[in-house]
């Protein structure tokens, strides 16, 4: 967009309804700042995986009371005319971010004034806590206010379904469409309060004991007693709930990491709550060593995510990548429906596309049909709606999300924590250990090793750069990783898997025509080789990255060859990284 287009979508906003404060802002940048003016107006922020997430500030591509408002008013369109002849309700949620508390407040306005029932938590809550209450206080849809585990300046607006699953099509793109067709002047601010009752604890307990009985597996009360815990819920939402579920459950060992015991948006002692940072752990993995401990958790400011640190063979502190947390706990509740003889060949495990393939491998030796889709618990959600002729028993992604069960249907570190915690204590008491099952599984199925390369391209520029790296992968396909050829390419994009004919030349030549994919088209695209390494390409959807997502694997003849297989598989890995200029 040119600048003078972007100055005029700025000039808009110096006028009604827009407040004092704002039209001072927004002169400010027309005068001194084209720069943010730009960066501030070139686009309307969208929806991308998460929903809406962005930078707090004024302009259409930030968020603020205006986009959220105006958001908010398509959405209670929407929700009348799909719904016509009912009475909607809204239950809406916030996290421990800057102005989520007040956002949260101008959204509830925005749904009351167009006589939208509203149930509003009193205080922060976790994500998974959301997704519960839609469906246990039978609403239509949910909202929570949160940017996840993005920096401090980031706020965002998650849109949650009568399944209790985040927003999928088709009613993402009509709700979209309802926005688009508003102006800000349209969206109706002043509240009736009649509409509007305040939740807490009626909530909070009837979703602390579906944790409990969903996470828990007949662990004895020794065993629980014997599992030492450092759980830190780096200033996010999860102090409410997670150490009140696992007390619940009979564990008792709880050591809190205080000095991020209290939420705070603007996250103190770290540079950034993301779990799946191995910074954002230290001080827990200090506190674990104080305190001898067995496992370490943290989650992130929502607490739909969780990182997970355990004892090695040798007794020293690790943590775990999303995809070894996820293998173990998916190992480990097909190994409880075994024995309770519950899996009858009408049961699922859903993942995603850029996950660690080995889940595949083991989901499938116990007689478990295994579905992929693609990055976001949303489509899991969507997996459990669409067949509802299968049970669901769990599923989980490589960014370190985990779901038990259907009763949350997202991404869920309450119960997830509790799972983990049922694993290694029972694990302890018979002799081994989280980290011990952790190889036994690479010795069965096989020794892969994942890594992630994120690469940041912030602004307008950054955006263009994505861009172009996807469309030279597409345009320049890769014919061999390192070596290896590549069989098989699928562009979710076009919605097209190409398969290596074995023969040289153009690239319809060297991969076929190609065979349609059953999944929703999406920006990504996957490389696989004749050895099986698997490299896959997508710009985030919640973030101004492009992730790389590399898998590499082998066979792991004993639990004694691990470190040197290992060290194998990441030297291939970093040759890979060097090849695609990724390092």
């Amino acid at each position: 967009m040119s600048y003078y287009n972007t100055k005029s979508r700025a000039e808009n906003w110096l006028l009604p309804p827009f407040d004092k404060e704002t039209v001072k802002e927004v002169k400010q940048m027309l005068e001194s700042d084209p720069d943010e003016l730009n960066e501030s107006f070139h686009k309307d922020l969208e929806f991308g995986t998460g929903g809406m997430r962005g930078i707090m500030g004024v302009g259409t591509n930030k968020i603020n009371k205006y986009t959220l408002g105006k958001n908010t008013q398509g959405l209670s369109n929407y929700l009348k005319r799909i719904f016509r002849g009912q009475e909607p309700k809204v239950v809406i949620a916030y996290d421990c971010r800057n102005n989520s508390r007040e956002l949260a407040q101008v959204v509830a306005d925005v749904f009351s004034a167009n006589e939208i029932k509203v149930f509003l938590f009193s205080e922060l809550r976790p994500t998974p806590e959301l997704s519960f209450a839609v469906k246990y206080l039978d609403c239509q849809c949910g909202i929570v206010l949160t940017a996840s585990h993005n920096p401090p300046e980031y706020n965002g607006f998650k849109v949650y379904w009568q399944d209790g699953g985040q927003l999928v099509p088709p009613q993402d793109s009509e709700i979209v469409e309802e926005i688009n067709s508003l102006e800000y002047a349209d969206v109706d601010y002043k509240a009736k309060k009649e509409y509007i009752e305040i939740i807490d604890t009626i909530v909070d307990e009837a979703f602390a004991n579906a944790s409990v009985e969903n996470g828990s597996f007949n662990t004895p009360t020794e065993a629980k007693d014997d599992l030492s815990i450092v759980f830190t819920s780096l200033h996010g939402t999860s102090i409410t709930m997670v150490p009140k579920v696992l007390e619940k459950a009979g564990y008792s060992n709880i050591h809190i990491v205080k000095e991020q015991e209290q939420p705070d948006g603007n996250f103190p002692t770290v540079k950034s709550p993301n779990p799946e940072e191995p910074e954002a752990l230290a001080m827990a993995l200090r506190l674990a060593e104080e305190k001898q401990a067995d496992i370490v958790i943290g989650t992130d400011p929502d607490c739909d995510r969780l990182g997970i640190a355990v004892r090695d063979l040798r007794g020293k502190m690790v943590l775990l990548n999303g995809n070894q947390a996820m293998l173990v706990m998916t190992w480990f509740l097909l190994e409880q429906w075994k024995k309770e003889d519950r899996i009858t060949g009408k049961e699922f495990v859903g993942s995603t596309i850029v996950s660690t393939p080995l889940l595949k491998v083991i989901v499938e030796d116990y007689g478990v049909e295994y579905k992929e889709g693609l990055t976001g618990f949303k489509w899991i959600a969507k997996m459990i709606k669409d067949h509802d002729d299968l049970k669901f028993i769990g599923g989980g992604e490589e960014s370190f999300g985990f779901m038990v069960g259907d009763f949350v249907r997202d991404k869920d570190a309450v119960t997830a924590t509790l799972l983990a915690c049922e694993i290694a204590a029972q694990m302890k008491a018979d002799g081994s250990s989280f980290y011990q099952k952790l190889m036994e599984i690479y010795q069965k199925y096989g020794l892969y090793r994942e890594d992630l390369v994120s690469m940041v391209k912030k602004g307008i520029d950054g955006a263009a750069q994505i861009k172009n790296i996807m469309v030279n992968l597409r345009e320049n396909p890769l014919k061999e990783i390192i070596g290896e050829k590549v069989v098989l390419i699928e562009d979710y994009e076009a919605s097209m898997a190409y398969k290596s004919s074995g023969l040289s030349g153009n690239e319809e030549e060297l991969f076929g025509a190609g065979e349609p994919l059953d999944i929703p088209r999406s920006d990504v695209l996957i490389y696989y080789t004749e050895n099986g390494t698997k490299v896959a390409a997508r710009p985030s959807g919640t973030e101004p990255k492009i992730k790389f997502y590399i898998s590499v694997n082998t066979q792991l003849d004993s639990i004694e060859e691990y470190e040197t297989v290992n060290a194998e598989l990441m030297d291939k890995v970093q040759k890979i990284k060097s090849e695609l200029n990724l390092a």
